[in-house]
């Protein structure tokens, strides 16, 4: 009889047939590959220091070169006025070394020159 009313149920109700439920099966997760092995990131890592030290001693050098450039020409600015001005000065000693000029200003102070002959000193080293 019991079994009578299990088959009878099952025929009312096809789709509910009590089924055995199943242990969750645990897979094992898979390693997930990376682009670069331990090795490859510390070369990596190295040769990109590296590279940033060289940069920032290249650019400090670089930058020092320039000033010492900016030095130098700021030094030869100098030395070619400091030159004009020598040559400026030259050109007033000339002129004011001129014999006539020195026997103009000796008259008008009161010397007397009779029958004289004025010679110009060089002062040469």
């Amino acid at each position: 009889m019991a079994i009578e009313r299990i088959r009878a149920h099952q025929t009312e109700n096809p789709h509910h047939i009590p089924r055995r439920q199943e242990e969750p099966t645990i897979q094992p997760t898979p390693k997930k590959s990376t682009w670069f092995t331990k090795g490859e990131k510390v070369l990596y890592t190295a040769g990109v220091s590296i590279m940033a030290i060289v940069a920032t001693f290249v650019v400090s050098y670089s930058s020092s070169v320039d000033s010492l450039n900016r030095d130098m020409q700021n030094l030869n600015a100098e030395v070619q006025e400091v030159q004009s001005k020598n040559v400026t000065l030259q050109a007033e000693v000339q002129e004011l070394s001129n014999p006539n000029r020195i026997l103009t200003i000796a008259e008008e102070n009161g010397l007397n020159i009779r029958h004289a002959q004025v010679k110009q000193a060089n002062n040469t080293p």
